[in-house]
């Protein structure tokens, strides 16, 4: 039996409420099969609008076998490409982030335009045609501060998302904030096991002590059912959506992303040790209201988001392998913020730099022990766990449907 048709079999008999088989955490041939039916077809976040603040500016990022630059236009537009030379394939541009007046390839100088056409190589002879040989495009989008990015032929439709989303995102006005610093670590561990994680508090209390002194650990902030029938977070989101401030819970796209915004522990107004300020600027002058909480984003496979008063945060998750997983954390402060002045970079950050590295030991533990040939699914805890819940659920459906009949898609324009 191949690995497709065992996965479809795994899926058609799963046991709701438990983990996933250990095969969805380990094998290889999964692991292939995740790459092709979930991340080269679905939209991606690759990073933020302000990282690409001038011509020229780019970021790059590998997904699976995928080299893709981001590339802000002469025009002003924002574009994605694959990264990867018309000529011999060689990467146009290898560091994470930079500013060019054109895209170079270092290998032998085709040089390309800002929007992917070809502009010069050299010595090609008589019936080269430089217009057949521009950077092939990637579908990009942007919505509130956000870049995001997808590898299919034909892309999901990304209106509805931006509709959805951009009420909630846009008074904090990230297109025009800064990333202030910026993370990456790897975690030894599926990026389904990072995504669990990431769903639950169940472990935060015996894991997490600076996150657990501004961030509740309630089922119903974590979760993705019950925030409506607890009294403190309906008063949060009436008090925000009074200030303009859009609060309530949204699950939609198939359950493929949440937002809604959540009342921090007690007063604190930030992820910080004293739950005061980490920066002295406030993220947008068009936010004024106080002790906003945390507007909490997530959008599978790819990000969560936490955006506060002070600052905001987003993580991104790449896979790397089948027991390997990049997450990239940022933190983003209002674009005239001074370092030493409006914050320190200790502050910022100590609270989730801590944190990620306990949820990168966490994860390893939970994978080295799923590797066990004696590991079998256990049932998830039905109100603290609801979050892990929701996310296998959508996996396991983005799997089928992929795997299953086609999607009628949206074509590149």
């Amino acid at each position: 039996m191949n690995a497709r048709t065992e996965m479809i079999g795994k899926l058609a008999n799963r046991r709701p409420g438990y983990t996933l088989d250990r095969e969805f955490y380990m094998d290889p041939e999964y692991y292939r099969l995740d790459l092709e039916h979930i991340w080269y077809k679905e939209w991606l976040f690759a990073g933020h609008d302000c990282e690409l603040a001038r011509p020229g500016a780019y970021l790059t990022l590998q997904v699976g076998e995928y080299p893709v630059v981001v590339v802000r236009g002469g025009d002003g537009k924002i574009r994605a490409f694959h990264n990867s030379c018309r000529h011999r394939g060689s990467r146009v541009c290898s560091a994470d982030h930079g500013t060019v007046a054109k895209l170079v390839c270092p290998y032998h100088q085709w040089t390309y335009e800002l929007d992917g056409r070809l502009l010069y190589a050299r010595d090609m002879g008589v019936g080269f045609d430089p217009a057949q040989r521009g950077l092939k495009p990637v579908h990009c989008e942007t919505a509130a501060g956000y870049v995001w990015i997808c590898l299919a032929p034909h892309a999901p439709d990304f209106a509805g998302f931006r509709a959805h989303v951009e009420p909630y995102f846009l008074p904090h006005r990230l297109a025009e904030a800064k990333v202030a610093f910026e993370s990456t670590i790897v975690e030894n561990g599926n990026w389904k096991l990072v995504w669990e994680n990431n769903r639950e508090c169940y472990h935060c209390g015996g894991n997490h002590p600076e996150l657990c002194r501004t961030f509740p650990e309630a089922p119903t902030v974590s979760g993705t059912d019950g925030a409506d029938g607890d009294p403190a977070i309906v008063a949060h989101w009436a008090k925000c959506e009074a200030a303009n401030l859009p609060s309530r819970f949204l699950l939609a796209g198939q359950g493929q992303y949440r937002a809604t915004r959540m009342p921090l522990l007690r007063d604190a107004v930030s992820y910080t040790m004293s739950g005061k300020p980490a920066v002295r600027r406030p993220l947008s002058a068009g936010v004024t209201a106080e002790r906003i909480g945390a507007l909490l984003l997530f959008h599978y496979p790819t990000t969560w988001n936490h955006v506060l008063g002070d600052h905001a945060v987003s993580f991104r998750v790449l896979p790397i392998g089948p027991t390997q997983t990049q997450v990239t954390t940022k933190w983003l402060v209002q674009k005239d913020a001074a370092e030493g002045i409006d914050y320190t970079i200790d502050e910022l950050t100590r609270v989730w730099t801590a944190t990620n590295d306990q949820d990168r030991r966490i994860v390893e533990e939970n994978q080295r022990g799923v590797n066990s040939p004696a590991f079998e699914p256990g049932p998830y805890a039905p109100t603290h766990e609801s979050g892990v819940a929701q996310f296998v659920d959508w996996y396991c459906g983005a799997l089928e449907r992929s795997l299953g009949t086609a999607t009628r898609l949206s074509r590149v324009a």
